[in-house]
């Protein structure tokens, strides 16, 4: 095979995407080919397809580029100088390739998959050999490609300030906002790891599903607004000791007002908006964060061996991520319209080979 295919986007819309051909890529030195399985969508793909993936400085504009970040595949070729991995392993990529360990960088943010550096919404691609990690016997490759962003952000968000090795959340209340890729990982997560979980939702059928993956407690922030209250008079006025923010200019007032004293607001997406109303009254976050001795903190994915520290903790858990919807290869247009509209729960993948 001298052709692969790809899709590519000029980042102006969703009708911009296009399926083409392009050179079977050639492994250099400390790289690896890998054909790739499944792919799996997150909200920054639908972003940077119509060209509103711009908040990160680091990131400089481009024309085009093959979106996605998150793959599974199997490594068919090996570039000189590779000794880490063999023909046949079973692998899946890493969000940020040069985020090894520590705390993230404009350097590796620069180098992220799927913009600027092409992505992985292709039937092969190569990849350094340091910028993958094994992929779980037990799971799917439709399963194993949700992992890198939605998995690794819930995990870095419960444990991501606990020492590496030092997971917690026994006895703890996590709050979830929402039922995609990311809130449902940490439902997950959460549970496996032995706290109490609150999750919201404006569809009561999606939260019935959540309550069969263990749910404590859900709430229809359509029906219950004042869904901050609700999470109050569920934890006894203690307040949620870790708060997964996904919502954005509506929620985070909110998330102040019902976390503990002591606790932890990840600020994570922005699904409401990125700008919140003007308001007289509207009182600065330095107050809101002192008043409850509260941490606000931004969670940009995690490093390479956090991700290699959860995937041991799903291995030993037996966790296995929520594929809601899986679309063929030559569907990814459609695939991304869907995740669009927010009709899913846990995860959309793309298959990319029969």
């Amino acid at each position: 095979m001298s052709s692969i295919k790809q899709w590519k986007s000029t980042l102006t819309g969703l009708d911009s995407l296009s399926l083409c051909d392009a050179p079977m890529p050639t492994p250099e030195e400390g790289e690896v080919l890998v054909k790739i399985h499944a792919v799996s969508l997150n909200y920054r793909d639908y972003e940077v397809c119509i060209g509103e993936y711009n908040h990160h400085k680091s990131i400089g504009p481009n024309e085009s580029v093959v979106p996605c970040s998150d793959m599974c595949g199997t490594i068919t070729q090996l570039g000189p100088g590779v000794t880490t991995w063999k023909v046949g392993d079973r692998v899946v990529s890493t969000f940020l390739p040069e985020h090894q360990t520590g705390q993230v960088t404009p350097k590796e943010l620069s180098q992220g998959m799927g913009l600027p550096l092409p992505g992985v919404l292709a039937t092969h691609r190569a990849f350094p050999a340091y910028g993958l990690v094994k992929a779980p016997s037990y799971m799917t490759a439709e399963e194993a490609s949700t992992l890198p962003i939605a998995s690794v952000t819930a995990w870095m968000s419960i444990n991501g300030m606990r020492p590496i090795g030092q997971n917690g959340g026994e006895g703890e209340y996590i709050l979830l906002q929402g039922t995609g890729g990311v809130a449902i990982a940490g439902l997950q997560i959460a549970k496996a790891s032995g706290a109490k979980v609150i999750i919201t939702s404006s569809s009561d059928t999606k939260l019935l599903q959540a309550q069969s993956l263990g749910a404590d407690h859900t709430i229809n922030y359509r029906t219950h607004p004042n869904w901050e209250e609700d999470v109050m008079r569920l934890t006894n006025n203690h307040g949620a000791d870790i708060i997964l923010e996904t919502g954005g200019a509506q929620t985070l007032r909110k998330s102040f007002d019902c976390i503990a004293f002591g606790g932890l607001i990840d600020c994570i997406g922005y699904l409401s908006g990125k700008q919140d109303e003007a308001a007289d009254d509207r009182m600065n976050v330095n107050v809101l964060a002192l008043r409850r001795t509260v941490t606000l903190k931004g969670i940009i994915n995690g490093p390479k061996d956090r991700f290699e520290e959860m995937m041991a903790f799903y291995e030993r858990k037996g966790i296995r991520p929520v594929v809601n919807k899986v679309f063929g290869f030559g569907e990814a247009d459609q695939a991304l319209r869907f995740l669009a509209s927010g009709g899913h729960f846990g995860k959309v993948v793309i298959r990319v080979d029969a």
